[in-house]
């Protein structure tokens, strides 16, 4: 796993470092947005730790670059933000048994999204074309050739709820209510998103992702209140 520059510095000799030009030669091919904003950003959120010169130039060790390239990867891969990838990082360079939050297997340092076909999606989920139809039809899921991780995630639920009596149909009113979330989230990101900056597009990917965990804890929370009410 990729552990900070500081830490792999206290355990090996000397090694060669790369200018931020240099990191962005190693890593664009893989990451295209990637930016010397960007590194900075990520710099500036405690994520990587480059040495600085007398002169106050960055200068980042392969230990830098293998860790940056693991948290890019989370981040286009898992949509994870970067408060949660920073935590999961601090626990490895402090040895605490940690594990990834998106609950699947550990994540390569190359890793490239998913994709199945119809007939690879129904197989893993165990649902009917017929479902995987009407899941299309109420937009719960989108038409495609190939279908990625959320679409296995979604279709999943659904063959689950099925055998509660609970259709895609019945669920309008969800993808209605998560338009409505879309709008308070880009209400709440307007001021940020009007820097067109790699940092700021880079900002604005985190909050989003921070705004939509909260409004689920919010939304479970409330549900979970009106059932108790039930109960009573």
């Amino acid at each position: 796993m990729p552990r900070s520059s500081a830490a792999r510095s206290a355990e090996s000799g000397p090694v060669d470092l790369l200018t931020i030009g240099q990191v962005l030669a190693r890593l664009k091919s893989e990451f295209p947005d990637l930016s010397n904003s960007k590194l900075r950003f990520l710099e500036e959120r405690q994520l990587v730790t480059p040495v600085r010169t007398p002169s106050g130039y960055r200068k980042f060790s392969p230990a830098d670059v293998e860790r940056l390239r693991f948290i890019l990867g989370l981040q286009r891969d898992h949509y994870l933000p970067l408060k949660v990838i920073r935590q999961h990082l601090d626990d490895l360079d402090a040895g605490r048994p940690t594990s990834l939050p998106t609950g699947s297997a550990p994540v390569s340092i190359v890793s490239h999204p998913r994709r199945v076909t119809r007939d690879e999606l129904l197989d893993r989920t165990g649902a009917s074309a017929g479902l995987l139809d009407d899941a299309i039809s109420a937009s719960l899921v989108a038409p495609s050739d190939m279908y990625g991780d959320d679409a296995v995630t979604m279709l999943s639920a659904l063959v689950e709820l099925s055998r509660s009596g609970i259709e895609p149909r019945h669920l309008r009113g969800v993808r209605s209510s998560v338009e409505r979330d879309l709008g308070l989230v880009e209400n709440a990101l307007s001021s940020v998103a009007r820097r067109r900056d790699a940092a700021g597009r880079a900002r604005v990917a985190e909050l989003s992702r921070e705004i939509t965990e909260q409004l689920d804890v919010v939304r479970g929370a409330l549900l979970r209140t009106a059932l108790e009410r039930l109960d009573t």
